[in-house]
């Protein structure tokens, strides 16, 4: 670990400054509207899904800002683009207090898509990357396990504050967090240097190396991680409801949901102190491995109170050391050279698929069970796993 020096002075400085603003723009643009778009549809008279597909539209507008948020970042850096994407959060949550018919909602979560764009891991990843070069594998981790204690700062927080001020001056507040916070954060505390970009040794990624192009290469690694959006997504948005239908009661569901959150954290710690050293690819297989371990076990064992606690300790678990190998896998195959760009053109399909993840899974409850519903995330999990398999083993690690 570097000294408290090289924190307060040195490049490490970014990030403390990125894992206090990743867990103000993960809590306030992603976290919060679980739990503020329906009190928007009573307030304006709309339906729930109505207020949600604002939010999922504003997912699919992150998508096509992000590539190129991520070129802005290797070229000018995230102390000039990432300051854009909190002031535009701000005048977004602002304009959601102000949003009083449907076409204006639906402008302004477009322009809360394009905040989330610039402001959220991909453009931290870039970030780092354009600052540590090939040694931002650590920092990374670092960031993303601070970034773990989004939802648990956020959600008790919006509750605490939407049943004492309303959503809409929570909304106020949340703007002032990232406008009077965030933004400068990022403007005036994360450091102007940066390292040479670096690419693998040959030996690094051996059987990667030889398959027919790069882009190849990349359009692997970018399925990868589409496919652990849709997992994620789909998971995050049904699976406790799925848990209540099928037999546990809603104390119990709640109680268990909230093991997600420190499950994600511990995850991210262990690797942090424990398994630096492993190639992020193997993290990637062991993680998605144990998510799709957690299938089975569900499958063979049907769904009780230990089953479900498991289940969800290990997705979890899964998820909080994906988020670590989203950044960290380009990094280890591609090197730093030009990773912003790399990172923004995987983060289009990862936004499509995490818009698209929660009304998928919905139309299969709807249509056919919610049996078939976890068998399809299932699916995907193995399809996921597969992907992994096929970049090779990789060496040097």
């Amino acid at each position: 670990m570097p000294a408290l020096r090289e924190i307060i002075h040195g490049p490490w400085r970014a990030v403390p400054v990125l894992g206090v603003t990743q867990i103000v723009a993960w809590g306030v643009l992603f976290y919060s509207p679980v739990l503020m778009a329906p009190l928007i549809a009573i307030d304006r008279g709309w339906s729930p899904s109505f207020a949600f597909a604002g939010f999922s539209l504003g997912l699919l507008a992150a998508g096509c800002i992000a590539p190129y948020g991520g070129i802005m970042i290797d070229r000018y850096g995230g102390h000039r683009v990432m300051p854009l994407g909190s002031l535009l959060g701000a005048l977004g949550l602002c304009g959601l207090v102000l949003a009083s018919n449907r076409i204006a909602y639906v402008v302004v979560w477009m322009l809360l898509g394009a905040a989330m764009g610039v402001s959220l891991y991909d453009s931290a990843f870039a970030t780092l990357a354009r600052i540590f070069g090939g040694k931002a594998r650590g920092p990374i981790t670092a960031v993303v396990a601070a970034g773990g204690f989004a939802s648990t700062v956020s959600w008790p927080t919006t509750h605490l504050l939407t049943g004492t001020i309303g959503w809409q001056s929570t909304y106020l507040v949340y703007a002032g967090l990232l406008g009077l916070l965030a933004a400068p954060l990022h403007f005036l505390a994360l450091p102007r240097s940066y390292a040479e970009p670096e690419t693998p040794a040959a030996e690094t990624v051996e059987p990667v190396a030889r398959l027919s192009q790069r882009s190849a290469s990349v359009a692997i690694v970018a399925a990868v991680f589409a496919a652990n959006a849709f997992v994620f997504s789909g998971l995050s948005a049904h699976l406790l409801a799925i848990f209540n239908r099928i037999g546990l009661d809603q104390c119990t569901v709640i109680a268990i949901g909230a093991l997600m959150g420190p499950s994600q954290v511990v995850a991210r710690l262990c690797q942090l102190l424990f398994i630096r050293q492993v190639h992020p690819l193997w993290v990637a297989r062991f993680a998605v491995a144990m998510l799709i371990t957690a299938f089975t076990v569900l499958a063979l064992f049907g769904l009780s109170g230990p089953v479900a606690v498991t289940f969800i300790v290990m997705f979890g678990a899964t998820n909080g050391l994906m988020a670590i190998a989203r950044g960290s896998v380009p990094l280890a195959l591609f090197g730093s050279a030009g990773y912003g760009r790399i990172i923004g053109r995987m983060s289009g399909p990862q936004f499509v698929m995490q818009s698209a993840a929660p009304l998928v899974l919905a139309f299969v409850v709807e249509r056919s069970s919610d049996v078939v519903a976890l068998a399809l995330v299932a699916a995907v999990a193995i399809a996921e796993l597969a992907c992994l398999a096929a970049i090779g083993r990789p060496t040097g690690y």
